[in-house]
């Protein structure tokens, strides 16, 4: 195994974040933005946008979230809604990620004999982007989870951080120490899933 597939495995799902982060702010921004801009995209387009969370702009999109749901969320339910949205708010930051649709109706215009695939290349770049900086953050001995409380959530994070309307929201990636790891990941069998021709 390679170093880099070691850290592919060692990509989990981490629900129990902390704070315990070496990493500066500014060092986690770095480390970001370069993540996404070395994402491969079709066209060059460069359609993914970030908007990167630190602190009390952390915690607000969990209350903004917390809020949103509350109306949409049955009474007897919504404490379990709470604590997991409060593990969230304990890990150290969010990247929030967008889709620019303007990029994507401009390429749609530029090369009508594509434009039915601009928006599906858009979101497999968007997701190559995800994953390439959650393995990012792994391979600096953080831990994350991707969530996607958009569309509910689309307006107030809008409105709170003064987000263009050609962006679109599409998940929210939150990071922090990992406290808890992952347990036992499952794989279904090769067979199922490959097939290989020579």
């Amino acid at each position: 195994m390679t170093t880099f597939t070691n850290t592919l495995k060692n990509r989990r799902s981490i629900y129990h974040l902390g704070r315990n982060v070496s990493l500066s702010n500014t060092e986690l921004e770095a480390l970001i933005k370069e993540a996404i801009k070395e994402s491969p995209t079709a066209f060059n387009a460069q359609s993914t946008r970030a908007v990167i969370l630190f602190g009390d702009a952390h915690e607000k999109l969990w209350e903004i979230t917390e809020e949103a749901l509350r109306p949409l969320t049955p009474a007897e339910a919504f404490p379990n809604t709470q604590q997991k949205l409060a593990g969230f708010k304990n890990g150290y930051g969010t990247v929030l990620f967008f889709k620019d649709t303007d990029i994507v109706k401009g390429l749609q215009e530029q090369f009508e004999l594509y434009a039915d695939n601009f928006p599906d290349w858009s979101e497999q770049s968007n997701g190559i982007a995800t994953a390439n900086t959650w393995v990012s953050l792994v391979d600096q001995g953080l831990g994350a989870n991707l969530q996607h409380y958009n569309p509910v959530i689309d307006e107030a994070v809008a409105k709170e951080w003064n987000i263009p309307a050609n962006w679109k929201l599409r998940s929210q990636l939150v990071f922090g120490s990992v406290e808890s790891p992952a347990g036992e990941k499952e794989y279904m069998n090769d067979e199922d899933r490959f097939r290989v021709f020579s």
